[in-house]
């Protein structure tokens, strides 16, 4: 917010906050990228892990790098509460609802092997039902103000 006070920004790079499990910058830093045509690249759509490994115990669960607190835990179980009754992977509801915001032109899935970038693009193209975001929404999953993948 405050480099933006300062200069004109073609995009920024926000990291592990517009998530599943995040969507603070819905109060003041997306509006504002919209307001300047300034546009987001969305990196960490896991969170360090947790939503792409899930919250099963001995998984690589991490949340900001390191062990997720019994909240977190709670809402990524009820996240894949949600993805099993839409047969949805956890995954591909990361990796896609921070697209449904008009200022994310990108999301950056942070892939070491050619094998998690061959299932990074399988979870981008796999599809997933209008019910299943609203669901979520319904729920108190994501914020109510976040606007929805098409």
């Amino acid at each position: 917010m405050e480099l933006l006070e300062h200069c004109q920004l073609d995009c920024i790079l926000l990291a592990g906050r517009y998530t599943l499990l995040e969507q603070t910058p819905l109060e003041t830093l997306l509006p504002l990228c919209e307001s300047r045509g300034v546009s987001i690249l969305c990196g960490g759509p896991f969170n360090s892990g947790i939503l792409a490994a899930g919250s099963r115990a001995g998984a690589r669960s991490h949340y900001n790098y390191v062990a997720p607190p019994p909240a977190v835990i709670e809402k990524v179980r009820a996240l894949e509460t949600v993805c099993a009754e839409f047969s949805v992977p956890l995954q591909a509801a990361a990796l896609q609802f921070p697209l449904g915001h008009p200022a994310v032109a990108s999301v950056v899935a942070g892939c070491v092997t050619g094998a998690e970038s061959r299932n990074a693009l399988a979870m981008f193209r796999h599809a997933i039902p209008a019910g299943f975001w609203a669901a979520l929404r319904d729920r108190g999953l994501i914020d109510a103000r976040a606007p929805l993948p098409a």
